[in-house]
């Protein structure tokens, strides 16, 4: 890594990979703690699955605000704002009894969390350009971040569940930290130039199969992955089919199962084609669903978390690059299919939520299967759509 020979880019580097393990960890702590907290606060499920998805509106919006706003005051200052939200948003959780507290606690926890993806990605690329091994190193922080919350979690509350106040006051410290790490770091083009009025202005895209085909399979995707990422721990231990602790650790081995398949399909897909791959990861995203929601025994349970996070993996990092040639040549096309998809995972917490409010926690997770059947549909689709482009020697 050429670099790494440099001390300041050394210094971003390692900054870059650091923040990133805080971000992984901020992911689950909404999924982690939300039991936790409906059960102290007295919350409903119907509010729960709202502020579950505010934080995707707030990843979302931060997503956007976070890439416009370094034209105006520079990255640093744009970065220092949003990354504050961090250790503000578990400040609000400790102290805050009105539900509002919680609904902003949560909005802000996605701002911070858009703006770091937003910020990291940018930075590596530009300090590797080209180099995919080192942006899937920044995405492994990420996942090990995101499976060593719950296991801190559940050191702090295997004593006493009300610790887990404690593991919000961790997550204030780690927040304090983060945003320590991006005040020392070192860059070189903090001002972003403002992007031409007349760039990527092409919307001949809504014409093209691709476009829709590839929006609403991620679409539907973003609706599991919400979903059960959200609400499983939840699911879990109010429905008494695992020990709240063995609930919590269900995070941690679905996230495990997500970094190894996406090694793995990061490897595969060099090797077999990317439809084939997708459609046997949708076979697997239903099949294992199944298993997870259907089974009563501990190991089977455990077994399809496992297949459900291990088919998740790869499905929306491929289909996005099935849209490559389309972005390259309309490049508005990006936002669009990317913000629609994005709706998903705003919209089905509040679903599960609503219908666990009037059927229960059961029936609203089980909403999820009708959305990864539609989901495998979408998939199937893409998958008879490529073959036909290839048979016409069209780029896919």
């Amino acid at each position: 890594m050429e670099f790494m020979k440099d001390k300041n880019k050394k210094k971003q580097f390692l900054h870059s990979y650091g923040v990133f393990i805080i971000n992984g960890m901020l992911a689950l702590s909404i999924g982690s703690l939300l039991p936790f907290i409906r059960d102290a606060k007295g919350l409903e499920y119907a509010f729960c699955g709202m502020i579950v998805s505010l934080h995707s509106v707030g990843n979302l919006i931060s997503s956007f605000v976070a890439g416009a706003l370094p034209s105006l005051i520079g990255r640093k200052k744009s970065i220092l704002i949003f990354n504050a939200f961090i250790a503000l948003s578990y400040l609000m959780i400790l102290l805050g009894d009105h539900p509002f507290f919680f609904a902003a606690a949560f909005f802000m926890t996605g701002l911070a969390r858009g703006a770091t993806s937003n910020f990291c990605n940018k930075s590596i690329n530009e300090l590797a350009p080209g180099k995919a091994s080192i942006l899937n190193g920044l995405h492994a922080m990420f996942a090990i971040g995101a499976f060593s919350f719950p296991l801190i979690l559940i050191a702090l509350t295997s004593a006493n569940e009300a610790n887990w106040i404690y593991a919000c006051v961790f997550m204030l410290i780690m927040g304090i930290i983060s945003w320590l790490l991006y005040f020392t770091i070192p860059l070189e083009n903090d001002r972003v130039e403002k992007v031409s009025k007349d760039a990527g202005s092409g919307f001949a895209f809504f014409k093209e199969p691709l476009f829709y085909i590839c929006t609403f399979t991620m679409f539907f995707y973003l609706c599991a992955e919400q979903g059960v990422i959200g609400w499983m721990i939840t699911y879990f231990k109010d429905t008494g089919l695992l020990p709240a602790s063995l609930s919590q650790v269900t995070a941690s081995v679905l996230w495990i199962m997500i970094l190894a398949g996406r090694l793995l399909t990061a490897w595969a897909s060099t090797r077999i084609r990317k439809e084939f791959l997708l459609v046997a990861m949708g076979c697997g995203l239903v099949g294992f669903f199944f298993l997870l929601l259907f089974s009563t025994s501990t190991p089977w349970i455990l077994v399809g978390i496992m297949g459900f996070g291990f088919s998740m993996a790869g499905i929306y990092p491929t289909t996005v690059s099935f849209t490559g040639n389309l972005i390259q040549k309309y490049p508005l096309a990006r936002s669009f299919i990317l913000t629609t998809a994005s709706i998903g995972s705003i919209l089905m917490p509040s679903i599960i939520g609503t219908i666990a409010d009037t059927a229960g926690i059961y029936y609203g997770m089980s909403s999820i299967v009708v959305v990864v059947l539609i989901d495998l549909l979408f998939i199937l689709g893409l998958a008879v759509y490529v073959s036909r482009l290839r048979k016409k020697n069209l780029p896919v």
